[in-house]
């Protein structure tokens, strides 16, 4: 989508936020989409192995889904600015739905190619979905109130994960010795998907989005394929794109551990079900903490991302901390009996506060890395591509993730990783906000869509 002008005011400052066009009802409807289908996908891959006893299946099919979500979520972006809003996110919904089929199949034939296939479709599909969310998220909420709306979206999104660990937790809560969960359980999520493949089509494009200031998102076009693919060549060489890349492929790497290695190996198939409620209920809290300080706990706006980032780091070494503590107890050929959360009794709480906290983590963190994204412009055009190439550079990361477990790397080497890949991201992320991210009252001096570096090139008008 190709910009004609600056931002449009429309005639009348509109009076309620509840207005369907407003950005408040659009975040809120993106909102729900990912709440009914990467939600549910979430509490399915949460379960470990995708709830089967054997995770070779799942790990395979994510590393297919991963693989092509690399390449699909740089290009979504583009995508996105060709087809808009209605046909990307509709497309990319519907590859959720085949996926949780192919585990229903597998429930009875335990044939593995289904999955496989059905990951690779859905890396395509969520490649365009997370693109679309992403400049979404990041482009419909005024400036000052960016991480006041990615912990709206962050919060209906996880509650997906919540009420989808719900779901194997109460279908499978007299199982307690089952290995994998039943039919009912991919038949409730598969329901959840299509509710949200359906609800995609009432997003509407940011043409028609007014802010309660009254201004349009943006005044747009649609683009073409030749201008996008250039514009997404030119993201490999962007400084600000490759200060991300470390927070980018580190923020799905770690949940095969967590997942697989953590909620999979110590607990039992109904425990799982209902850490998972946790693990998601910890993401709605997260995501609202991390937006109240990027938005309201300093005037500076770049003061309220170091600060952030600051926040993010501490939480982030004392819970992998506690990880290491815990990842001490076993290994891949020191198992340990499982935990139920009825007949453990001491036993399962350390676990289980730390899977919690795992939750909470992943989404400050997340929040966190879009809070940066989308205070480096304001349009969706632009925001697409960052989006697209934030969820590209972490389904790679994903892909290999997958992979090293299915090779069996030990737990202890995979938390090592994880939390070294984190630490890494949050000085590149500190010098990322102090070279491009502008305070508030610094952004009217310039009408350039894109912020540059400080004290060089002209910033924008928000």
């Amino acid at each position: 989508m190709g910009l004609e002008g600056d931002e449009e005011s429309v005639s009348q400052v509109p009076t309620t936020k509840f207005r369907y066009n407003s950005p408040f009802v659009q975040i809120s409807l993106i909102g729900l989409v990912c709440f009914c289908c990467p939600g549910m996908f979430n509490a399915l891959s949460g379960m470990g192995g995708g709830g089967q006893v054997d995770h070779t299946a799942a790990n395979n099919a994510n590393t297919a889904l991963y693989t092509t979500f690399a390449v699909f979520g740089v290009l979504g972006g583009g995508i996105y600015n060709i087809l808009g809003p209605h046909l990307t996110l509709f497309t990319g919904c519907s590859t959720y739905i085949l996926y949780a089929g192919s585990f229903l199949y597998y429930n009875h034939h335990k044939h593995q190619a289904f999955a496989i296939v059905a990951g690779t479709l859905l890396g395509i599909g969520a490649g365009l979905l997370w693109a679309g969310q992403g400049a979404i998220m990041t482009s419909y909420p005024p400036t000052h109130r960016k991480g006041t709306y990615i912990s709206l979206f962050w919060s209906i999104f996880n509650m997906g994960g919540v009420i989808g660990g719900l779901i194997p937790f109460v279908l499978n809560y007299h199982r307690s010795d089952a290995a994998s969960v039943n039919d009912g359980t991919y038949i409730g999520f598969m329901a959840f998907m299509a509710a949200g493949t359906l609800l995609s089509l009432a997003i509407l494009p940011p043409s028609k989005v007014v802010r309660d200031d009254g201004t349009r998102c943006s005044n747009i076009k649609y683009s073409n394929v030749s201008t996008e693919g250039v514009e997404i060549l030119k993201l490999f060489l962007n400084w600000k794109m490759l200060l991300i890349v470390p927070a980018a492929w580190s923020s799905n790497f770690f949940y095969t551990y967590q997942f697989n290695n953590v909620n999979g190996v110590l607990f039992n198939l109904r425990t799982r079900g209902l850490n998972n409620v946790f693990y998601w209920g910890a993401q709605m809290l997260g995501s609202v903490g991390i937006g109240y300080v990027m938005d309201f706990s300093f005037k500076s706006r770049r003061k309220r991302g170091l600060v952030g980032i600051g926040v993010v780091a501490l939480l982030g070494t004392a819970i992998w901390g506690g990880g290491l503590a815990n990842q001490l107890k076993y290994s891949r050929s020191k198992t340990l009996q499982t935990l139920d959360f009825k007949d453990s009794g001491g036993a399962f709480a350390g676990p289980f506060v730390l899977y919690f906290s795992f939750g909470l983590l992943d989404a400050m963190f997340q929040s966190m890395v879009y809070w940066v994204i989308g205070a480096l412009a304001d349009d969706s055009e632009i925001l697409s591509r960052y989006a697209g190439f934030y969820k590209g550079v972490q389904s790679a990361g994903a892909a290999v993730a997958w992979q090293i477990d299915t090779h069996n790397l030990s737990f202890m080497s995979q938390l090592i990783v994880n939390w070294g890949l984190t630490t890494i991201s949050y000085p590149l992320l500190v010098i990322l906000v102090l070279l491009a991210v502008k305070d508030d009252n610094k952004a009217e001096e310039g009408t350039s869509k894109e912020a540059g570096p400080t004290g060089a090139g002209p910033v924008y008008t928000y």
